[in-house]
């Protein structure tokens, strides 16, 4: 069955969020919106993390630290697709319901922490979350480089740049943990 060509024009406008059939119309949709979790209507960043949390608590003990490096390297790759179509078929430089960015950047914290308890995760969920939201110094930094100017085309830079910030968040937050673990 052919796919609604209406469902690869851009959501354009300012408070158009995607649903569940532009979730299905594109493979990059899925990846990009953390298999659902960007559909959350009350804070998709948070639930992407969550998501995050969940699928990296399943499938980590089955993996060792080649595997998880392996998983991460090509997450990076493809979220780097997904977010650049998925951000072209939204019309938004940054949209909040692509989370794949805070999935790969958590899964990153999750990883170098390992072995970490139950309360230290659900502290670098804190601080990562602190982190991504707030945006103090370099993640807003990061937030800022690869952002393109107002109208311009969404290109491979700003797909990029939609990860960037969210890897600067997990490594102050990691930062954090290794200042927290020194003292």
């Amino acid at each position: 069955m052919p796919s609604d060509p209406a469902l690869h024009r851009p959501l354009s406008g300012v408070g158009r969020r995607p649903g569940w059939r532009f979730l299905l119309a594109h493979p990059a949709h899925v990846v990009a919106l953390g298999f659902g979790s960007g559909l959350s209507r009350f804070a998709p960043g948070t639930a992407g993390t969550l998501f995050a949390w969940i699928v990296y608590d399943i499938a980590a003990p089955a993996l060792d630290d080649a595997g998880r490096a392996l998983v991460l390297l090509v997450s990076l790759l493809v979220g780097w697709w997904a977010c650049t179509v998925t951000a072209r078929h939204l019309d938004q430089t940054d949209p909040a319901s692509v989370v794949w960015d805070e999935v790969v950047a958590f899964w990153l914290v999750l990883w170098l922490l390992t072995p970490a308890s139950f309360l230290a995760q659900a502290v670098a969920f804190v601080l990562f979350r602190a982190f991504d939201a707030a945006k103090p110094g370099p993640v807003a930094w990061a937030d800022q480089r690869f952002k393109g100017r107002r109208s311009a085309a969404i290109g491979w830079a700003q797909g990029f740049g939609i990860l960037f910030d969210d890897l600067v968040a997990a490594l102050c937050t990691l930062i954090v943990f290794a200042v927290w673990r020194f003292v």
